[in-house]
């Protein structure tokens, strides 16, 4: 394997314009796996961005889009490539069960004790030391709950708590859209339920609660977005195996 390129700052992000007010921001030097989607949704009193990916390269200064407007931040959950520029934004969400984690982001709570390596990388990031990488403290202003409302004046988020692959994950579902930002309990790639605090049981019950979701798309925290039938498709793939797995452990002596 050859030496990968540098990639110095401005180079380092790209935004996607979706349908209905949304824009995708992400680090496409980062392979796929590991890569958060960062969503921008444009409201009429204030924005929201729901994570803020790996944290090396400011996304205040680099993204402008983030930068315009009031805009409320909500972590999906605190695993280090979705919580890393929250210190930037004094607006600051997530769910109760991982504020801790978000005032006090070691690596060993964000799972980049796990992940965040080289092996990331499709192009190196300019300054980036494995050993040095760590992400800022960002306490949150608002926790959430789920039923919670993220109002944006003319659009409304309602929040699901999503439980399994990690205690605090979230979702947040427009009603009037059918627009769900899915965060890493759904997206379509490897499904992963097994970093230290995550929970099958959970997960199995989450996805089973959110299959009859009225979706008209997703937009997850990794990998392409989706509409309905794949989102239940892969919902139901991945009760299938668990539940496979769960009569063979039954069955064993």
């Amino acid at each position: 394997m050859g030496t990968l390129a540098v990639i110095d700052a401005p180079d380092w992000y790209e935004t996607i314009r979706m349908a209905d007010g949304v824009t995708l921001i992400h680090e496409p030097w980062i392979k796929p796996f590991f890569r958060c989607n960062m969503w921008h949704v444009r409201g009429r009193d204030r924005d929201l961005l729901f994570d803020t990916g790996l944290g090396h390269f400011s996304l205040r200064q680099h993204v402008p889009l983030v930068a315009e407007r009031k805009l409320t931040c909500v972590a999906s959950h605190t695993h280090f490539d979705h919580i890393g520029c929250h210190h930037e934004f004094p607006d600051r969400c997530v769910h109760r069960a991982e504020a801790e984690i978000l005032a006090d982001p070691r690596n060993e709570w964000t799972v980049a004790d796990r992940y965040a390596t080289d092996e990331m990388f499709d192009g190196i990031p300019k300054g980036w030391d494995t050993a040095r990488y760590g992400i800022s403290a960002a306490p949150a202003n608002r926790l959430l709950e789920h039923g919670d409302i993220v109002d944006l004046g003319d659009r409304a988020f309602e929040v699901i708590h999503t439980p399994g692959h990690s205690p605090g994950g979230i979702a947040l579902h427009e009603k009037k859209t059918g627009i769900l930002l899915s965060g890493d309990i759904v997206y379509d790639g490897p499904l992963i339920d097994d970093v230290y605090h995550s929970d099958i049981p959970d997960y199995v019950e989450t996805l089973a609660a959110l299959r009859d979701l009225d979706v008209s798309v997703v937009h997850g925290g990794h990998f392409p977005s989706f509409g309905k039938v794949r989102y239940r498709q892969l919902i139901d793939e991945y009760l299938a195996r668990k539940r496979q797995v769960g009569c063979h452990l039954r069955k064993s002596p």
